[in-house]
């Protein structure tokens, strides 16, 4: 067989959109991710040191944050940042109480 004996057509797709559904319309079946575990972890702050300064680091050192006394924390998941909330204290253990929450559509746009 040689290459002029076949013909090709090159394929066709519907152009993607932000808003197309997969499934043709369907509802989307999330039970298939509900159970997924992901990583969610809040952010009080963040300090740039130099070296020197983190090595002379012992119990008792206190390290300044950029972020101010009583201003929300950021709440990510899995690395993107999905609300600001407040500490809280339930039953002797730290919570968050969210105080802001991304729009799904503001997640997606920081994705990109």
């Amino acid at each position: 067989m040689n290459n002029t004996d076949l013909s090709a057509a090159r394929a066709a797709f519907d152009p993607l959109t932000a808003d197309a559904s997969f499934g043709h319309g369907t509802d989307l079946n999330l039970d298939v991710i509900l159970d997924v575990p992901v990583s969610l972890s809040l952010e009080v702050g963040r300090a740039r040191i130099p070296i020197r300064n983190l090595l002379q680091l012992n119990q008792g050192s206190v390290v300044e944050l950029e972020r101010g006394a009583g201003e929300p924390l950021d709440v990510y998941v899995n690395g993107t940042l999905i609300a600001q909330g407040e500490v809280v204290v339930v039953n002797d253990r730290f919570g968050v109480r969210l105080t802001d929450v991304v729009s799904p559509a503001e997640r997606i746009k920081r994705l990109r």
